[in-house]
Parts: structure tokens; sequence; C-alpha cells
């Protein structure tokens, strides 16, 4: 008997190893995958902190929360079975989801631009829209569903991303590998965001409360700067929204076979390049999204008539319809 427990505790051994090696290449996949879609969740960190600006300092965390919690909701439930599904059954819709995806990137980004440069005809626009599906009757409701719709299409980028660079064909790992990147992907976003928006109250508490000249220095350093921060970090996350749409497009378009202006993209970013050797990756980088931008404000700029004369009266249409539906069958 004492042999074959022994045997018995061996083998249950045996597979906490198979289990533990199996995890720990779960995890690296993981964070391997999550480091060639970096781009796009630096995009995501950078856009985010947009939709907490103009709020009172306590509601900004929970305004964070709520946007951090639609994320995890986007990946986990909607965007991981999603991905997988349609890898397995329907891998050639893929992209021009993304597309569609891009597009509304797009629009976003020309949206805040023509905001910034002539802001009482892009009031008039965004009066010409309907509110999100959801209803939201404050100014908060607003920003979380809109800080939540942007996080799904970049979410969306993020996941197919780590998908493709899976290295494993099991259905399972493939999902738990997702899943994970998912989680550790969202925490960092978010909790980089909660450390950006909080970092002025941190600043303020320093500037009264640090026992030392040069911590009061730093606290009030903090204070003066992160306004100008705040600033800079709301245009790089448009261009951000702008130049990933931009890629998204242009890339989708070279899978249908419209190859001009993937083409374009490379001509200039070799250009770049070769003109500033010493800093060539940077410099292709830098040239690579200047396009893409330029590709995405462009479509942007000619999707804001689309989305007031065509989308919004066929929404409205649309909704007028509903209640007299709900009435006929009550």
């Amino acid at each position: 008997m004492a042999v074959g427990l022994l045997a018995l505790l061996d083998d249950v051994a045996s597979l906490v190893k198979v289990a533990a090696a199996s995890l720990d290449d779960v995890a690296g996949q993981a964070a391997k995958a999550g480091v060639k879609a970096a781009g796009a969740v630096i995009d995501d960190a950078a856009v985010t902190p947009n939709y907490v600006q103009g709020f009172t300092a306590e509601r900004e965390l929970p305004i964070v929360g709520k946007i951090a919690w639609g994320s995890v909701k986007n990946k986990l439930l909607f965007l991981l079975p999603a991905a997988l599904l349609l890898s397995l059954f329907a891998p050639w819709i893929i992209t021009p989801l993304l597309m569609l995806g891009g597009a509304y990137l797009c629009y976003e980004g020309a949206e805040k631009v023509f905001h910034a440069l002539a802001p009482h005809s892009a009031e008039s626009h965004e009066a010409e829209l309907e509110p999100a599906a959801i209803e939201p009757h404050s100014m908060e409701d607003r920003q979380v569903a809109g800080a939540i719709k942007t996080d799904f299409i970049l979410s969306a980028e993020i996941m197919t991303i780590i998908l493709a660079a899976i290295e494993v064909g099991d259905f399972w790992t493939q999902a738990a590998i997702l899943a994970v990147a998912a989680i550790g992907i969202t925490v960092a976003v978010y909790g980089a965001v909660a450390l950006i928006v909080k970092a002025d109250d941190l600043g303020l508490w320093l500037a009264r409360n640090s026992r030392t000249g040069a911590g009061r220095s730093f606290g009030r350093g903090i204070v003066r700067f992160m306004p100008v921060f705040m600033n800079v970090l709301s245009v790089v996350g448009t261009a951000a929204m702008t130049w990933v749409g931009g890629s998204i497009i242009v890339h989708g378009l070279y899978e249908f076979g419209i190859g001009g202006p993937e083409h374009v993209v490379e001509t200039v970013a070799h250009w770049a390049e070769a003109a500033l050797p010493s800093v060539a990756a940077v410099a292709g980088w830098v040239a690579t999204a200047a396009v893409d931008f330029v590709f995405g404000i462009v479509l942007g700029a000619l999707l804001i008539p689309v989305a007031s004369h065509v989308i919004a009266p066929a929404w409205r249409a649309v909704k007028r319809r509903l209640p007299k539906r709900n009435k006929a069958a009550a």
C-alpha cells in the first residue's frame, strides 16, 4: 500500500509539474504577445485621460474605474470569444470588422480636431447626432460611454495582434493566453491612467504637507506641470486615435489588394530612415505614424458629413419606429 501511495503521489507531482509548465507557457506567451501589441496599448493609455478632464478630483478615479471595468468586459466577454470563433470559422471577416473600427477611430480623431478648429460648427454637428444607445443622462455617463466605445476599437486591435502572435494552435491555450494578456494589459493601462490623473493631487499634497522645502517645491512643480502634460497628452491621444485608425485602414486596403496607400507609407518610412540613419528606427516609426495620421484625418473628415447627414437621420428613423413596436407588443 505504501508503494501504491508513493506511486500515486509521484503521478500527482508529475501532473502538477505539467500544469505549472503550461501556466508558465501561457504567461510567457501572453507577455510576448503583449509586447507586440505595445503600440496599440500605448495609444489606449494616451487616449483615455481625455475622457476624465473637466471633472472634480473626487470623480476622477471612479470614472477611470468605470472605464476599466468596461474595458475588461469588452475584452473578456465580447472580443475574446469573438476573436477565437472568428479565427476558427470566419477569419476572412476579421479585417473588414477591424476596418470599420478603424474608420470610427478616424472619425473620432477628426471630430476632435474639427472641434478645436471650429468649435461652433463642431457643436452644431454634435447636436445633430443621437446619444449612445444606453441613453446616458449625465456628462459623466456620456464620457464613460464614449471612452468604452473607443476602448472597444483599440482593444479589438490589441486582441487581434495578440491572437496573431500566439505560437500554439490549441484552442483552450489560445483562450488562456488571450485572457491573461487582456487582463494584464487592462491593469497596466488603467493603472497608468489612474496615476496620471491623480498626479496633480499628489503634487498638491506634497506642496502642502511635505516636511522639506525640496519636497514642497517638487509638489508645486508637479501642480504646475500637470496641466501642460494633460494638454500635451490630449493632443497625443487624438493623434494616436487617428493614426491607429489610419494604419488599420491602410493595412486593410492592402489585404484587399489595394496597395497604393501601404506603398506610400513604406516609401516615406524608407526615406526617413535613409535621411536619419543614426535614428533610423525612430525616424521610420515617426514617418509611418505621420502618413497614417494624414490618411486617418482625411478619412475622418469625410466621415463627419456622413455621420451628420446619413447615419444620424437613419438612426433617428429607426428610433422613431421602436416605440411603436413596443406599444404594439404591449
